[in-house]
């Protein structure tokens, strides 16, 4: 990680669901514990356009993983991520609220001028009333004494395929850019012929 290339090593896939994001990784960030290993970076939002994470984001198929600060005004330098309105509860195994996810999309330019891009992001947050384990409540102390603390949030950033517009993309947000390989195609074209040659013959 020392040269700024965050991608896994050959055989390793990143693929946590969203209440591993929030308890394994987010929480360790917000509450200062140390999180092993320690392979989501922090970026500053405002200096990156969507395409420019390749190689400083954690990487892993077509998704981006990074922490960066809160900011309620999410710009970059040629566009912004606007909020669609969509928010969902994350919530832990015992069915637990431990957290929130929001989307956004990326545009290009300024309001109303702008022009919306298929770039979506995925922004998690912390649900404090979640959590009832001592290190939050002693990192939840500490911050009341650390003025500059400010609030972290997960994102996750990837590229809507064409084939996903005008559909409720946000709903399927852990199969993002999923195709059926060339050999599950034959064996489907293969099924195709079977049941003509089975209605010829019938």
């Amino acid at each position: 990680m020392a040269d700024g290339n965050f991608n896994l090593p050959p055989g390793f896939f990143f693929s946590p669901s969203d209440e591993e994001l929030v308890l394994h990784f987010l929480f360790c960030k917000a509450s200062l514990t140390p999180c092993h290993p320690n392979i989501i970076p922090d970026l500053d939002l405002s200096q990156l356009h969507p395409w420019d994470l390749n190689g400083k984001a954690l990487s892993t198929g077509n998704q981006y993983y990074f922490f960066t600060k809160l900011k309620e005004n999410r710009t970059a330098e040629n566009g912004y991520w606007k909020e669609i309105g969509v928010t969902e509860p994350v919530l832990s195994t015992f069915d637990k609220k431990v957290g929130m996810k929001k989307y956004l999309v990326y545009h290009i330019g300024e309001a109303p001028q702008d022009t919306e891009t298929n770039w979506v992001m995925q922004e998690y947050h912390l649900c404090s009333s979640g959590f009832d384990t001592a290190s939050y409540r002693t990192a939840r102390r500490r911050r009341k004494h650390d003025q500059s603390w400010k609030k972290w949030v997960l994102c996750r950033v990837y590229e809507k395929s064409i084939s996903e517009e005008g559909e409720n993309w946000y709903n399927d947000d852990d199969d993002c850019g999923t195709e059926l390989s060339w050999l599950d195609e034959v064996y489907l074209s293969l099924d195709d012929d079977f049941e003509e040659l089975s209605m010829l013959h019938a």
